[in-house]
């Protein structure tokens, strides 16, 4: 989809579609020559999300005038702007338009540039459908032209450079919703490892991946236990973009199971098919890569994906097994069914090599965190109070909320196994405990996101479908951009 912005009155813009956005109780812009009088006296009150759809014949240039409600203006948001550019442009493609127009609302506590990056990923996310597996269905006409009209007052430099990397944000959550939309007899370990080395291609990364025998020579236990019994190899990717100088790196890491069944302590069958979407972390953090390539980061960035499938078998491993860890740790096997922090902690294990400034990981980790946040945020957990805080604040911008829960030593305690040094489950506060689990493998600063709840789901937002939501790739990526920015600024 080509996106524009450019300076122009609203009356004076020929277009299918022209969008314009009201504040809650306040008149429409005199420059629409009264083409939104007959809504305004009617039923239309500026609420959010409230929309009409008019034909104004000759008052303005537009075949169509679409109103868009903003609620009060004190209370607009980027991420109120997200989801209504989503709107626009889904209300557009329903109408079978190849392009439409946006007047560009600028919330109080912004400028153009954030103000046009936030539109759109709204635009952009709100198209998305996977369809790839679908056949003998009419193709519905894609939106080709989305342009941002902006007043007088803005900065069409700012906004124009806002689009462009409000585009490169969305890529990376279409390609993290992608991968994890992907059923898992297509969406191998092998299949992300291909993925990254499209990525290594396209950018000049560095990257390693691991099959089934290296992962065995390097130590990496969890891994190569945990997918002993598929017949589909685990891979351990790892991909290091390398634009920072002799800075020290941040290291993301995704856990990416690709089916977990649960193995030995095998899941209800209701609603397994789902557990294609255990390897939303490792999308997220291969779609963050794609945007630290594309946007050619000024940063050291490594991202580590160790992915397996977790199934049962006559070589599966067993509740009562005892694994050392790569780290040299032992680890007591309770449930078989806790197979994420056990390929984690061989992650971040490894990352020790890089000497990190930073390491955030990201997993659909624990029902128990879906039990204390719902699908409203991901879990936020870690050993340092500066990075939990910048992990947050990125969320909060890029419209992933994230929320700080603790890690108290008593989970620590919760822990302790009567025959290793640790067991990978205990309750209650399973969440907190996981994240205690992975305390014990990270001697550097770090922080863990438990997405369970907010990487997939039955229903979403104006820009989130059905599936997989890609959450936290633009977290992620906001991150990176921040400790670039302090870099530069440095």
């Amino acid at each position: 989809m080509l996106i524009r912005a450019n300076k122009a009155a609203p009356n004076e813009v020929n277009t299918p579609l022209l969008a314009v956005c009201l504040y809650r109780d306040e008149s429409a812009p005199d420059s629409l020559n009264g083409a939104a009088d007959d809504a305004l006296c009617g039923d239309f009150s500026g609420k959010m999300g409230e929309t009409a759809m008019l034909y104004p014949k000759d008052a303005i240039a537009a075949e169509r005038l679409m109103l868009i409600g903003l609620g009060d203006r004190a209370s607009f948001t980027h991420e109120k702007l997200r989801r209504t550019t989503a709107t626009v442009a889904k209300k557009a493609r329903s109408l079978k338009l190849s392009e439409a127009a946006f007047a560009l609302p600028i919330p109080e506590t912004s400028d153009a540039e954030e103000a046009a990056l936030a539109a759109v990923e709204g635009a952009a996310l709100g198209l998305y459908r996977f369809t790839r597996h679908k056949t003998g269905e009419e193709d519905d006409r894609e939106l080709e032209a989305f342009d941002l009209i902006l007043d007088e007052s803005a900065d069409e430099e700012a906004a124009s450079r806002g689009a462009e990397t409000g585009a490169k944000l969305a890529a990376a959550t279409i390609l993290a919703r992608d991968l994890a939309n992907e059923p898992s007899n297509t969406g191998t370990p092998e299949y992300l490892a291909k993925t990254a080395r499209g990525i290594s291609d396209r950018y000049g990364m560095g990257i390693t991946v691991l099959d089934r025998a290296g992962i065995k020579e390097e130590g990496l236990t969890g891994l190569a236990t945990v997918g002993r019994s598929a017949l589909n190899e685990p891979r351990f990717i790892a991909l290091e973009h390398r634009k920072g100088g002799d800075a020290a790196p941040v290291v993301i890491v995704g856990k990416a199971v690709t089916f977990d069944s649960g193995g030995i302590s095998i899941k209800p069958s209701g609603g397994m098919e789902d557990m294609k979407f255990d390897m939303s972390g490792g999308a997220a953090v291969l779609g963050a890569m794609e945007a630290v390539g594309s946007l050619d980061l000024p940063i050291n960035v490594v991202a580590l994906v160790p992915s397996t499938e977790n199934l049962p078998g006559g070589d599966a491993f067993k509740p009562g097994d005892v694994l050392r860890m790569h780290s040299g740790k032992t680890v007591e096997i309770i449930s078989t069914d806790a197979e994420g922090r056990l390929i984690l902690a061989d992650a971040l294990s490894y990352a020790r090599r890089y000497e990190p400034s930073a390491v955030v990981d990201c997993a659909t980790l624990t029902g128990a965190c879906v039990v204390a946040l719902g699908n409203h945020a991901s879990g936020l957990m870690g050993n340092n109070e500066d990075l939990i805080a910048e992990v947050q604040t990125a969320g909060e911008t890029a419209g992933e909320r994230a929320w700080p829960l603790p890690l108290f030593d008593e989970y620590t305690e919760q822990i302790k196994s009567d025959t290793a040094d640790i067991k990978n489950s205990a309750r209650p506060a399973g969440a907190l405990t996981a994240g205690a689990f992975l305390k014990e493998f990270a001697d550097y600063p770090w922080a863990h996101l438990d997405i369970a709840g907010t990487a997939y789901g039955k229903k979403g937002n104006a820009y989130t479908a059905k599936g997989a939501t890609g959450t936290p790739a633009r977290t992620l990526v906001r991150l990176l951009m921040g400790r670039a920015e302090s870099r530069a600024g440095a």
